[in-house]
């Protein structure tokens, strides 16, 4: 069985196994705590106990650990997995090269080092807020994107477009664009808007910076949407446009 571990600084979620881990274990516990931060645009620090009362997976519990997992590591900023298993230390040896963020393993009599650990990662400087009223998703940027970053807004708005068709609006809201931490999130940046940019309707740029005024014109050559700029102060005005206003 899975349980979710009480009493940790809110930004980590963590859960312990005991028993025989099934399917319907990871459907009942952990999916759910997944779909709210997804929802929420929050980025999750993954804490997984398996100790000494851990006995195994059932079949549908490894697929489901499998497949969970797949789908919710461009969530994490960061996994910790506390156990003394030999093989799944092994295991985690192998994924911690294909995660596209930090992960480690931690003995059970260390889960406290591992939470502090988990808490000295560094903060996502992007904050996503998700207006579900007007099909909008508002990004506010306050230090140099990361591609984690873009893994990210992925996450909100692929779950909105497969149930609505498009994104309304996207909505930038900035005092001064910070830029991008290195290249690699710059590429990433250009993926995902060529990935997303016909299933978006309107760009909003709510800035008060050089980039605000060269933004649109820049942006016109890489999205197939309406974009208008906004004073850093009009975030109400420049949402009520993305979602469809006049």
């Amino acid at each position: 069985m899975l349980e979710l571990i009480e009493g940790l600084p809110a930004s980590i979620i963590a859960v312990e196994a005991s028993g025989t881990v099934s399917k319907d274990d990871y459907q009942r516990v952990l999916e759910p705590v997944i779909e709210q931060a997804r929802h929420d645009g929050r980025r999750i620090r993954f804490l997984y106990q398996l100790g000494p009362r851990f006995e195994g997976f059932s079949a549908g519990g490894a697929w489901e650990d499998a497949r969970v997992g797949l789908g919710a590591m461009r969530l994490f900023d960061g996994c910790a997995v506390v156990t003394d298993v030999g093989w799944i230390e092994h295991s985690v040896g192998m994924a911690r090269m294909l995660m596209p963020c930090p992960m480690r393993v931690f003995a059970n009599e260390a889960r406290a080092e591992a939470v502090r650990w988990l808490e000295s990662l560094p903060a996502s400087d992007l904050a996503l807020h998700m207006h579900g009223d007007v099909g909008v998703l508002v990004a506010e940027p306050k230090g140099p994107l990361r591609a984690e970053d873009f893994d990210a807004m992925a996450l909100v708005v692929d779950p909105w477009i497969a149930s609505h068709g498009k994104l309304a609006g996207l909505v930038i809201h900035t005092a001064d664009f910070p830029g991008w931490a290195d290249l690699a999130s710059l590429f990433r940046h250009i993926k995902f808007v060529k990935g997303h940019h016909r299933q978006l309707g309107r760009v909003a740029l709510a800035a008060d910076s050089k980039l605000a005024d060269l933004g649109p014109a820049l942006a016109e050559h890489f999205v197939a949407a309406e974009i208008r700029h906004f004073g850093y102060g009009e975030l109400d005005a420049a949402i009520a446009w993305a979602g469809g206003g006049s």
